[in-house]
């Protein structure tokens, strides 16, 4: 059984094509069809491989006929199409085997469909033949425009490079398939960056083709065209564009844009100064930009130093400048490159200069000493107003002002005018062998102006003091000792400074030399030994010896000094050892200490305790002075530490105070002290507790006071708010007295006690006599 497949012919008329055999062959048998030498072997059968252009805008575009030799026309054969796209891309007319594209096909999107065909008997609905493959494959047009695979482009290259240096490589890529003629092979061209840079049309190297100066021109815009088709009319094309910038290269000098620069600076300004700024241009940028400043011939007064963030040249003061020594300088400054690369050396050939003038400001200064220091020597024991040294200033200034001296804090020394320094006491080197002195000199004509030295006084040593005992010697002897024995060594110390080193001469006087029991021996080492002169001392009839031993040095005059050595006579063990002794005069000594401590510590505690007694007994008097009752009269005392000002003060005391808030009325609109303190006078003459009880609480407190010898003084006033409706004491209180609208008789207080004896005499002497 054979198929036909018939192809469309390109003016469409439909060719048939000659008909592939049915017949079996083996899978592994090649076919050879003068078409196509692409067959295929499946289940036996051999099925063709054919073409379909892509873009085709024609709908139901007919591939080719598929056809069964078994069918004889009469319309009883079915043809199915399956397989991907079956259906969707490609139908097939089942009744003639016509295969159709119903939708534009893509090549870049798929270039090969693999269907499947099959014939079915109508009549039976059983397959004619099995299922056998063939290929659909879809053929390039030159529809896709080359594109450019990694835009944006930017590319850096150094200025002033040689012509050919590699700036950058473009690649576009072309969907088309590159084996189907030219489609996709490219060719690249410049559009726009002439005349300055090329490109390679195969490879799309772009290069340089001149020198370009970044001060110029930092960056350029190229834009590369590529084309299909070889570049041939027709072909498809793409654009892009390349930035391409300039890096900076050291090939300027910086320039000074002045040639002279005009500075000041003040004869008072320290060192490290900046007294001003100059400045240098340099085109390129960055590092290449960086510039150091200098001064011709190394000037000794000036330098100049670089800003590194502002590259300006900064000019300070190296040394002290003085208007009245030189009032002006001229300096040349020079600046160059701080990084320069070897082959561009030739742009910096020669260093840009410029010329500084600076202007010395005369200033009024301080005095200026000769010396930057003084050292003096006066040997001590001189007396007052000895010659210690002199010191020397000048104002440097044109007017020569004249100098007062004066010396900063000293007890031991005086300077006058004229810089003379004296001794004001007597100097003793073993007190204080140097002195440190601060003059002060001071401009007559402007006080303001002060400047100081430092004066060091070194007070040599005369030999003022003998020589004495290195140490306080506690000597023993035994009872039983032999003649010669050792028994202390002693040392002397000299407070004197010797020019050689001390030498000591030790000696007893005459009359222990004549009759002691101990004799001495001089080391000749500054040391020297006591030894006994005898043996049989006894501790019960001589327990204690006093030697005098004579010290002299080698001085000039020689001093001599004498020291009591004491020895105890001790009663030693059997080896003949004095530690027994000296460990009972320890103990004892040590006793004595902890009864001192024990004394001063009994002391203290008996004084503390005297203290905290009588701040008891006062606290205690201050708790009796008035003792609580039991009776609640639900009165309130306050008491008032301020002095009144007699009958005519109406307004030193609030008497509201003194009445009880649970008793107190509503108040009304004060509208003068004076009636004020006469309403509340009479309210408490009104309102009040049982008078009875009241007059019991007066009576007590009478009996208290006339009893209590810590009672307050004769002078004092004890007020009560509340006397009680109708007591026949009345008001105590003298607030109201000059307000009342009637006389007040004070007879009454000769009743109430010695207490009231002398208001009595003051009020009622008054009272009689105003009547």
């Amino acid at each position: 059984m054979d198929y036909c497949l018939l192809l469309p012919f390109t003016l469409g008329i439909s060719l048939l094509w000659p008909c592939f055999m049915a017949t079996e062959i083996s899978q592994t048998e090649e076919v050879k069809h003068p078409v196509d030498s692409h067959l295929r072997v499946k289940r036996g059968w051999m099925w063709n491989q054919f073409f379909v252009p892509e873009e085709m805008n024609k709908t139901n575009y007919h591939i080719g006929q598929l056809r069964s030799d078994l069918d004889n026309g009469n319309n009883s054969f079915q043809y199915k199409l399956l397989g991907a796209g079956a259906g969707s891309i490609f139908v097939i007319d089942e009744r003639t085997g016509d295969i159709f594209a119903v939708q534009k096909l893509d090549r870049e999107e798929r270039s090969l469909y693999t269907l499947r065909a099959q014939v079915i008997d109508s009549t039976t609905g059983r397959a004619v033949e099995p299922e056998s493959e063939f290929v659909i494959r879809v053929s390039d047009i030159n529809d896709n425009e080359p594109k450019f695979l990694d835009e944006p482009y930017e590319a850096i290259v150094p200025e002033m490079s040689p012509e050919g240096t590699l700036v950058i490589q473009v690649t576009a890529n072309d969907a088309d398939d590159p084996s189907s003629g030219n489609n996709a092979r490219l060719l690249y061209s410049l559009l726009q960056g002439q005349p300055y840079f090329s490109i390679e049309p195969t490879t799309g190297i772009i290069r340089t083709s001149s020198k370009m100066d970044r001060e110029l021109q930092d960056e350029y815009w190229v834009i590369i065209q590529a084309k299909d088709m070889l570049g041939q009319p027709g072909g498809l094309s793409g654009t892009t564009s390349v930035l391409i910038k300039l890096s900076d290269v050291n090939d300027n000098k910086p320039i000074f844009k002045e040639s002279f620069y005009r500075l000041t600076v003040s004869e008072a300004a320290p060192t490290g100064t900046s007294i001003g700024k100059i400045m240098a241009y340099d085109n390129d940028i960055g590092e290449n930009a960086e510039m150091d400043y200098s001064i011709e011939d190394d000037s000794q007064t000036f330098d100049i130093l670089t800003n590194n963030e502002t590259q300006e040249g900064i000019v300070i003061l190296k040394k002290k400048v003085d208007f009245e020594h030189q009032n002006d300088y001229r300096i040349r400054a020079n600046v160059k490159n701080r990084h320069v690369d070897k082959q561009l050396l030739k742009y910096h050939e020669e260093a840009s200069s410029t010329l500084i003038k600076v202007q010395v400001e005369d200033e009024d200064e301080p005095p200026v000493f000769l010396l930057p220091y003084y050292l003096f020597e006066v040997f001590e024991g001189g007396p007052h107003g000895s010659f210690v040294g002199t010191v020397s200033a000048t104002d440097p200034d044109q007017r020569n002002s004249p100098i007062r001296y004066s010396i900063t804090r000293s007890k031991m020394f005086s300077i006058d005018d004229n810089g003379t320094i004296i001794t004001t006491n007597a100097l003793d080197r073993e007190i204080n062998a140097w002195y440190n002195l601060s003059i002060t000199a001071t401009e007559k004509y402007n006080v303001q102006q002060i400047s100081a030295v430092p004066v060091y006084v070194q007070v040599l040593n005369i030999n003022d003091h003998a020589p004495e005992f290195s140490e306080y010697y506690d000597t023993y002897v035994c009872e039983n000792a032999d003649p010669g024995q050792v028994i202390q060594t002693i040392s002397a110390v000299d407070r004197d400074e010797s020019i050689e080193d001390h030498h000591f001469y030790f000696n007893l006087s005459v009359e222990d030399t004549k009759n002691s029991s101990f004799i001495i021996m001089d080391n000749q080492d500054n040391t020297a030994v006591i030894l006994t002169n005898r043996t049989g001392f006894s501790l019960q009839e001589e327990p204690v010896f006093y030697i005098s031993v004579l010290i002299a040095d080698n001085g000039s005059p020689s001093l001599t000094s004498t020291n009591t050595l004491t020895i105890h006579v001790c009663d030693c063990d059997d080896y003949g050892s004095t530690q027994t002794c000296r460990n009972k005069d320890r103990m004892l000594s040590m006793g004595f200490r902890t009864e001192v401590v024990l004394a001063i510590l009994i002391s203290i505690m008996l004084i503390f305790g005297f203290i905290f007694l009588i701040l008891g007994l006062k606290q205690r008097r201050k708790q009796t002075l008035f003792p609580a009752k039991s009776e609640d009269f639900r009165e309130n005392i306050f008491r008032y530490d301020d002095e009144g000002g007699g009958e005519e003060d109406t307004e030193a005391f609030d008497v509201v105070e003194l009445r009880s808030s649970a008793l107190m009325r509503e108040r009304k609109v004060q509208k003068t002290a004076t009636a004020e303190i006469r309403r509340l006078y009479r309210q408490s003459l009104q309102v009040g507790p049982d008078s009875a009880i009241f007059r019991k609480f007066i009576l007590e407190k009478l009996e208290e006071a006339n009893t209590d010898p810590c009672a307050p003084p004769f002078d004092s006033l004890q007020t009560y708010a509340f006397e009680g409706t109708g007591s026949l004491a009345g008001s105590l209180s003298s607030l109201g007295s000059a307000a009342s609208d009637q006389e007040e008789y004070y007879d009454y207080l000769n009743e109430l006690g010695p207490r009231f004896k002398r208001l009595a005499c003051m009020f009622g002497s008054a009272t009689q006599s105003y009547n």
